[in-house]
């Protein structure tokens, strides 16, 4: 659909012009604007990288590398053609190269980027510290994902049919088109998310999420072991692992013991164990109060991570608690083991159900 300009006596379309008639080169332009107002193509997305290119063996660079907030990685891939040519075959073929960088790796990469641009004097830890919200790096929920952005002029049908096969398996990769206007010598662009339509996203998501679940089950085979667990003689039997120490925590705290103390016992998750606000509230207001409490510290607060139902929220003190939710691996078990030896005489005891 094109674009028009409300003059003062007609309205005119605008003229359809491309990036190389306009003279705007891949890197020294499109790249160069793009790094520094990145939230046009992809929100919530901090540069770590450049040409990225960390890799032995291969002369292959990564257009732009980010991470959103979430910490998932982003490949950001730029063409300036009319096709959109096979960049969805190079993006997948980065993504794979830098699914297994960690936290640590990630802070040097951007060390370099912030001397690259010439803001050496940052400190590119506590930026991405900062940026993802987090006190203390959580390599268990960094990169568990890295997300595609293609942004282009156009896109072929080979490239857009590729793309939305992606989807269906589960890859998060969008299309952004940028189309370039020509107005009295100056160029404005038409940014559009095309794949997937804004507007259908959440749908497809869902769809996607439904379809990766169903495919997991098939071929799972991660512990899923339930548990029972005795607390001073009460049983509760069939737990999941989080639900497990969820159990064990509360039980603790309503023995009268303050919810920091016990959280100090939850082992390698110790710091992040627990989201209070002041006041004995409700859930609506927990979240709300807990969102504005990130928000000043420059953080965001994500409830899906936390115990905070009406019934799960923990109140002691004057204070209301929710309690961690994402437990797994040898985490869980290094937590129950010290959480039950913390206090004996509160009689924890756990074991595999029958």
């Amino acid at each position: 659909m094109p674009i028009y300009e409300f003059a003062s006596e007609e309205i005119r379309p605008l003229s359809k012009t491309t990036f190389g008639l306009m003279q705007l080169q891949e890197r020294r332009d499109l790249q160069r604007l793009l790094r520094a107002n990145i939230a046009v193509i992809a929100p919530d997305t901090l540069v770590i990288a450049e040409e990225f290119g960390d890799w032995d063996e291969s002369r292959r660079r990564i257009d732009l590398l980010g991470i959103d907030r979430d910490a998932n990685l982003v490949v950001i891939e730029l063409k300036r053609t009319e096709d959109g040519g096979h960049m969805e075959l190079q993006a997948i073929r980065y993504a794979s190269m830098v699914s297994t960088m960690t936290f640590d790796q990630a802070a040097d990469v951007f060390a370099r980027y912030l001397t690259q641009i010439g803001n050496a004097d940052t400190d590119a830890r506590a930026e991405l510290l900062d940026f993802l919200g987090w006190d203390e790096p959580d390599e268990d929920a960094f990169a568990q994902d890295v997300r595609i952005v293609l942004a282009s002029a156009e896109f072929s049908r080979e490239l857009t049919t590729s793309v939305l096969w992606l989807i269906e398996r589960g890859i998060d990769i969008r299309c952004v088109r940028l189309q370039p206007y020509g107005l009295d010598g100056r160029v404005l662009v038409d940014v559009q998310q095309i794949i997937p339509l804004p507007e259908v996203a959440e749908y497809q998501v869902r769809v996607t999420e439904k379809k990766r679940k169903e495919r997991e089950a098939r071929t799972d085979t991660r512990d899923w072991t339930s548990y029972d667990v005795r607390l001073s003689g009460r049983r509760l039997t069939g737990l999941r692992k989080r639900h497990a120490i969820y159990q064990v925590f509360r039980h603790l705290v309503e023995s009268g013991l303050a919810p920091e103390e016990v959280a100090e016992h939850c082992g390698p998750r110790a710091n992040r164990a627990l989201v209070s606000v002041e006041g004995e509230v409700n859930a609506e207001d927990f979240f709300r109060l807990a969102t504005e409490a990130r928000e000043q510290e420059g953080r965001g607060f994500d409830p899906t991570r936390y115990f905070c139902g009406e019934d799960e929220l923990i109140h002691s003190g004057g204070r209301t608690y929710a309690f961690l939710n994402q437990w797994g691996g040898s985490d869980w078990m290094q937590a129950m083991v010290s959480l039950r030896d913390a206090f004996p005489d509160q009689h924890v005891a756990f074991t595999p159900s029958e």
